[in-house]
């Protein structure tokens, strides 16, 4: 018997560079292990390979408002704000993030094949990644809302792959709830794996909202530090803006 839908995707991302600001999708391809094009590439302070964490550390604070997309073939260009988009990793764009950032910074892929066939530049480490999915519900986002009515619930302050539409739930983060379902999502199949534990990453200032400390205070105090959750693939699929969500 069909479930009834829980709600239709609203908003696809993928994170081309770890860090940098995502590139918003019409569709997505998932596969059993992560989405195409996410999580390709990493930026590092040139001068101890350390890699960067807005989340930790106020230097890399600038480093979310840096855009990025991939081309046809997966290959990375990024734009700091004002500046045209360049191909990366390259030269041009280390040149160009480490005059925004105020010091040698440069952009290196994960893997070797991330990289155009002209990179012979060394690799970084891949930071995190916790589960090929990270969903988030527009339900989710209202609580905090209710919670800190001043403050600005962007789900680019959590950085989900697929943003759910679905009705509010007074007083619920409802995804939370789920850890253990099966959840449909078109063709895709995925299980709902575990809460997705919030970082200071969430209250940094991006292009539109300022820094917000409030932020992380709301989901530690009112949901045990989470929103959102990560999923891990059952079924591969692309996805679409406009597939309904249901329980499997």
């Amino acid at each position: 018997m069909m479930q009834a839908a829980l709600g239709t995707v609203s908003e696809l991302w993928r994170y081309p560079a770890s860090s940098l600001a995502g590139e918003r999708r019409e569709t997505i391809s998932v596969d059993i292990e992560s989405i195409e094009g996410d999580r390709m590439f990493g930026l590092v302070d040139a001068s101890d390979n350390e890699i960067a964490r807005p989340d930790r550390d106020p230097k890399w604070h600038k480093v979310p408002r840096i855009r990025t997309r991939l081309s046809p073939t997966l290959e990375l260009e990024i734009a700091v704000p004002g500046d045209n988009w360049l191909a990366a990793p390259s030269i041009k764009s280390d040149r160009a993030v480490s005059a925004y950032l105020g010091f040698e910074a440069s952009i290196r892929p994960f893997r070797r094949e991330n990289a155009g066939p002209d990179y012979s530049g060394p690799l970084t480490a891949e930071r995190y990644r916790k589960a090929p999915i990270h969903l988030l519900t527009t339900a989710s986002l209202a609580r905090l809302k209710a919670l800190h009515p001043e403050g600005v619930a962007d789900p680019r302050r959590f950085r989900p792959n697929i943003v759910v539409d679905m009705t509010a739930i007074e007083g619920s983060f409802p995804e939370t709830e789920w850890i253990g379902r099966k959840l449909a999502i078109g063709d895709l199949l995925l299980t709902v794996s575990e809460p997705c534990r919030r970082c200071g990453f969430t209250i940094v200032a991006q292009d539109g909202f300022d820094h917000d400390p409030a932020i992380l205070r709301n989901l530690v105090r009112h949901n045990a530090h989470n929103l959102g959750v990560y999923c891990t693939i059952d079924r591969p699929a692309r996805v679409e803006v406009g597939d309904a969500m249901r329980f499997v």
